[in-house]
């Protein structure tokens, strides 16, 4: 009688070749992956590295010289320094942004008697935006409602001027000489924009202190004037810093004309419309229009800025 082939010996015959490549199949994909993963992390190591950095040996606020010599203070512009450092995407808007404002900006400052440093203090505050804190303070200089109307804003429910940089700008600069005139200190100046001058002049009778380096504050306003310090170091080296920023990818100042408006204004979307621009490019350069009308029974007398570019005007 012929002998059968036993079926499970033929498939163990064809099973353990197979096996046997697919384990090494599997093994040198696997020793590939672990190689082009190594691989990878080193060119990461090459191309990605994070350095520490080292603060100036020297700087000055608005004319006055920072104590650096002194551990506390150092350490204090240092953490400044990495944070925005580090923070590539908010400090590269800084740039962009500060393009378009500081030329606005500066000759303010200048016009009335103020260190070209603060228009730093407005970066930090608002980032060059009109943005609106927690607590309520709004616009390019973050003025709360109350201070606003104090040092001369039109501020209610058709306009606000903390939205208008020019006269943000000139209603900072009064309240920045009014804090001068009762410290004659830039830097107690500027915490005081942030604290508030009722606190400064509390802890420096408190502390006995003379000045804001010496002052222990709360966290917030611990920080503030080194950030400015850090940022404005940042701006007048970026490329320490690691920043290449091209001209080209800047933001550009507006280029205006202006009409005036001394009558009630029915619809913002007609008006835009009768000048050949949307309504939202009107209020990209007019933010301090806050409604979408002006009733203006005051007949007081506005300068609406109407784009010059042709880019901005409607299509069809």
């Amino acid at each position: 009688m012929k002998k059968r082939n036993n079926p499970l010996k033929l498939i163990n015959l064809l099973f353990i070749p197979l096996a046997i490549f697919g384990l090494f199949q599997l093994f040198t994909f696997s020793f590939d992956k672990e190689e082009e993963e190594s691989l990878h992390q080193s060119k990461m190591s090459e191309d990605y590295q994070i350095f520490s950095l080292s603060p100036p040996s020297e700087i000055q606020f608005a004319g006055q010289k920072v104590p650096l010599s002194e551990p506390e203070v150092y350490e204090r512009l240092d953490r400044e320094i990495h944070s925005n450092t580090y923070f590539h995407s908010n400090t590269i808007l800084y740039f962009k942004k500060a393009n378009r404002w500081f030329p606005v900006i500066e000759p303010i400052l200048k016009e009335n008697g103020i260190p070209e440093d603060f228009k730093y203090l407005a970066l930090i505050e608002s980032g060059l935006d009109n943005v609106v804190s927690p607590a309520g303070a709004a616009g390019y200089w973050q003025f709360m409602k109350a201070t606003g109307k104090e040092y001369g804003l039109q501020i209610n429910g058709e306009v606000d001027e903390r939205y208008h940089i020019e006269k943000a700008t000139k209603a900072a600069c009064e309240y920045l000489k009014d804090s001068y005139e009762l410290y004659g200190d830039w830097a107690l100046v500027a915490a005081s924009y942030n604290a508030g001058k009722g606190r400064i002049s509390k802890e420096l009778e408190r502390q006995q202190a003379k000045n804001y380096f010496d002052l222990l504050l709360v966290e917030e306003t611990g920080r503030y004037v080194f950030r400015i310090l850090a940022v404005k170091n940042i701006f007048e080296n970026p490329k320490k810093y690691g920043f290449n920023i091209r001209k080209a990818d800047l933001y550009s100042p507006l280029q205006y004309t202006t009409v005036t408006v001394d009558t009630s204004v029915t619809s913002f979307a007609e008006f835009a419309k009768q000048h050949n621009i949307s309504y939202k490019i009107l209020k990209h350069f007019n933010p301090w229009l806050r409604d979408a009308f002006l009733i203006n029974s005051a007949k007081e007398s506005y300068q609406i800025k109407l784009p010059s570019e042709s880019e901005y005007e409607l299509n069809g």
